[in-house]
């Protein structure tokens, strides 16, 4: 995979809130220490499992300057600066390289449906064009499911061959696998990053670049398991075992709301109830939920 511009297991980190609902800098920046620690190449905060589009402009810059001020290193994150207007995509990507940060994950703007490709070659080139800096790398975005727009195989193609250097992934959060392959075989070189954590495995054995997901905030170490040791013949009994524990993380998150049993299992998982907290829309788990939740999470492997 060495071949690939960036690749990895990323986690897609939730965002801890305070009592008053703002972001909480503090135990935000732990859990980017302990996602780390437990194997993690990096952390693609401020993504869809971060709630980012809940949050401002200036709490999305206030968030990524904690982590760095924190000591993460800047090459170890991946923040999400695609918003609906391009000049504020054009504003927190400026950010981020203010900031040493040089790798983005950028939705494309998603407010109108029914975009032609025409159209999002324009946005994705119009910032690009804006922030002209060498130094950045872009993955792309693919959630047409929350989006509601999806990127082609041929935008993709027109954005490497006009961005080589810049355009170098994409997050592929649409589940589909046929599309993750085909995407490999138009594009070779181009790191493909799995949004949902059971596709890691089949990803990588079909040239792969790594994933960008949700259960990784809380089975990190499973996920750099079978990262490591896919093509290891006698680890093969470890990487069954991880793809295993995996999937049973990731069927309990998705037996509620995702967004807020992620937080509520990362509280379950530390002890800290604080996690619960979602900001509207999204809302907390009911009692009856959680309590249904924190009985099974507690028979988890």
């Amino acid at each position: 995979m060495s071949h690939h511009r960036i690749t990895g297991v990323f986690s897609a980190a939730a965002t801890p809130l305070t009592a008053d609902n703002t972001p909480d800098l503090a135990l935000f920046t732990d859990h980017c220490r302990q996602l780390l620690a437990e194997g993690c190449h990096g952390v693609a905060l401020l993504g869809t499992t971060g709630e980012a589009n809940s949050f401002s402009g200036a709490e999305r810059r206030a968030i990524l300057e904690a982590a760095v001020k924190a000591g993460i290193p800047a090459d170890r994150l991946l923040p999400g600066t695609g918003v609906v207007a391009i000049p504020e995509t054009v504003e927190l990507t400026r950010h981020a390289l203010s900031l040493g940060v040089t790798k983005v994950v950028m939705l494309p703007p998603f407010y109108y449906k029914g975009v032609s490709d025409d159209g999002l070659f324009a946005a994705y080139s119009q910032v690009l064009e804006k922030v002209a800096d060498t130094r950045l790398r872009v993955i792309l975005y693919h959630i047409p499911q929350v989006s509601g727009v999806p990127l082609s195989i041929p935008l993709i193609g027109r954005l490497i061959a006009a961005f080589p250097e810049t355009v170098v992934g994409i997050k592929e959060s649409a589940g589909d696998f046929n599309n993750m392959q085909a995407i490999i075989a138009a594009h070779p070189g181009f790191s493909v990053l799995a949004g949902a954590d059971p596709l890691l495995l089949p990803l990588l054995k079909a040239g792969g670049a790594g994933c960008i997901t949700a259960t990784s905030n809380l089975v990190a170490d499973s996920l750099r398991t079978i990262y490591d040791h896919v093509h290891d013949e006698a680890r093969a009994a470890d990487v069954e075992a991880a793809q295993a524990r995996i999937n049973a993380y990731r069927t309990l998150s998705n037996s509620y709301v995702q967004i807020p049993t992620i937080k509520a299992m990362v509280g379950l998982k530390t002890g800290n109830p604080a996690w619960s907290r979602t900001r509207p829309p999204l809302m907390p788990l009911g009692e009856a939920d959680y309590a249904a939740l924190a009985e099974s999470y507690a028979k988890l492997p």
